[in-house]
């Protein structure tokens, strides 16, 4: 079953209580510590003048895996030049909503983040929310992560969390989680496949419609967990370094029980 085409209609009500400033906040430290990318004293055209075309591309950074585009929108009002790359349409078309509405120019792209295909080279590219966890073959990270290599401007930055074995093992793998609230409410199951490291959600959402009635659907999910030593050899292999790792909640280094990870790694070998 493909996963974010109704649940995308009400993906923004559930996750109203996501720190998504915090992060905003916290990733743009990153980039002025670790980067290339500057936000833009002024957005217009930067002319045919091959330096301010590089110039531009190492200030562009990517949102891989944008979703509704709430965290793409925060990056943008934070100065940078901004695209938005997803592969459910019902997303981004939440994402082009909000874009009419606050006049953004951010460029959104439906494609798949294996098979990502940008018209130019990137500073940053951030991917949070563990949308890599989504990748669940070692064959579908290292694709990822050389076409994120390739189109990284050089020096460059790669900014992305993931989920780990530790959480979907120890924390959230055979629970249920239920919400309820008045506009729809959900039921989230969670079955974790231990020999594969792939937890798996089933999600029963009921929304109210417009008539008062409440619809009911459902979506699976899949997402392998990892661990931070695999992590760090996918970046290497692709051609990146790993300049950091902090855990995501303490910000802190990483420990056994961490159950998010962020990683910043630089690209290096072009």
């Amino acid at each position: 079953m493909e996963a974010y085409t109704d649940f995308a209609s009400v993906y923004d009500i559930f996750m109203d209580d996501t720190p998504y400033e915090v992060w905003a906040d916290f990733l743009c430290a990153l980039i002025e510590k670790h980067g290339i990318s500057k936000p833009c004293v002024f957005r217009g055209d930067n002319g045919d003048d091959e330096e301010e075309i590089l110039k531009s591309e190492r200030n562009l950074v990517l949102d891989l895996g944008c979703g509704t585009g709430t965290l793409t929108e925060l990056l943008y009002q934070r100065g940078y030049d901004m695209i938005g790359v997803d592969n459910s349409e019902d997303m981004l078309n939440i994402a082009l909503a909000k874009r009419e509405k606050t006049g953004s120019e951010i460029l959104y792209l439906c494609q798949d983040m294996r098979e990502l295909d940008l018209y130019s080279t990137v500073g940053t590219v951030v991917c949070v929310c563990d949308s890599i966890n989504y990748l669940l073959e070692d064959g579908e990270v290292d694709a990822t992560f050389a076409l994120v290599h390739n189109y990284l401007y050089p020096g460059g930055i790669f900014i992305f969390d993931f989920n780990t074995v530790y959480k979907y093992e120890k924390v959230i793998g055979d629970t249920t989680i239920a919400e309820n609230r008045e506009e729809c409410s959900f039921i989230w199951e969670n079955f974790y496949h231990e020999k594969e490291r792939i937890n798996e959600y089933d999600l029963t959402i009921f929304a109210k419609e417009d008539t008062g009635l409440f619809r009911r659907f459902a979506e699976t999910h899949l997402q392998r967990g990892y661990t931070l030593s695999e992590m760090t050899a996918f970046v290497e292999k692709a051609g990146m370094e790993v300049v950091l790792v902090l855990d995501a909640d303490t910000h802190e280094s990483p420990e056994a029980d961490s159950e998010r990870i962020y990683v910043v790694a630089r690209e290096s070998k072009k």
